[in-house]
């Protein structure tokens, strides 16, 4: 029987010396609920996780930025629309769409923030059931060539939590054509469209690959013995999320695919 770490105890699982020196920035807002889950997720691939506030005007010397999940200012208006008036979002824009391209992950909440700062394209409404939905979801890679999923084969399937209510993703058509035609839909979802989104899409990214949003949760799937099984025999373990920030940190020491 394998032994299981203590909850609370973060190992990194990755002893490359290489990866110890990347600083992971995870921004905090009012309302946000797993920036901790982002940083022990960053921690667990082994880098050092920096603590961003929303109220900031530098992003410091982070090699990339994690928008994690909640609720920011409570979503009121729409989801994410105040944070992305907030002093940090337009450090992390220029940072993003700056010759350096530095990488930016969106979960959730923070997909919403891209799409409202227009790091990324189209809007999140309400889940077409109007209700709250939290379950383990089945993903499908579709592009492994951004910075965030290098670890990943193309056609892959994980299993991640899921837990949104304002997580439909909507565009208009010739938005989705063109996400399709560029290889930018990222992830979609597998055997359930668990909110509406158009053409079952999970997750999309910026034409550079530097920028990814996606609704489901990785930083929850980064553990042995705390994360989803496989769900119908498809998907995969329960680490399946961890691949997230152990690409994005190959991409910064230069060793992405």
């Amino acid at each position: 029987m394998t032994e299981l770490p203590l909850i609370g105890e973060a190992v990194a699982v990755a002893a490359n010396p290489r990866l110890a020196g990347a600083r992971i920035g995870v921004v905090t807002f009012p309302g946000t609920l797993d920036d901790r889950d982002a940083a022990r997720a960053v921690r667990l691939a082994g880098a050092t996780p920096v603590e961003l506030w929303h109220a900031d005007t530098t992003l410091g010397d982070v090699d990339a930025v994690v928008i994690p999940g909640g609720f920011s200012y409570g979503d009121y208006l729409r989801a994410g629309a105040i944070a992305r008036f907030a002093p940090l979002m337009a450090k992390i824009i220029d940072a993003a769409n700056s010759d350096a391209k530095l990488p930016v992950l969106g979960i959730c909440n923070g997909f919403q923030i891209l799409t409202e700062s227009h790091l990324l394209p189209g809007s999140m409404i309400k889940n077409d059931h109007l209700k709250f939905m939290c379950r383990d979801q089945v993903l499908r890679v579709e592009n492994n060539t951004t910075a965030w999923t290098s670890d990943y084969a193309a056609g892959q399937e994980i299993t991640v939590p899921l837990k949104n209510q304002d997580g439909q993703y909507i565009a208009d058509e010739k938005v989705l054509d063109a996400l399709e035609a560029e290889g930018r839909v990222v992830f979609r979802y597998v055997g359930f469209n668990p909110n509406g989104s158009r053409r079952d899409i999970a997750g999309i990214s910026n034409a550079a690959g530097n920028v990814v949003g996606l609704m489901p949760h990785p930083e929850h799937a980064v553990e042995v013995g705390f994360g989803p099984e496989s769900l119908d025999g498809i998907g995969g373990s329960d680490t399946d999320g961890l691949g997230f920030f152990t690409s994005v940190l190959n991409k910064i020491v230069g060793g992405a695919k």
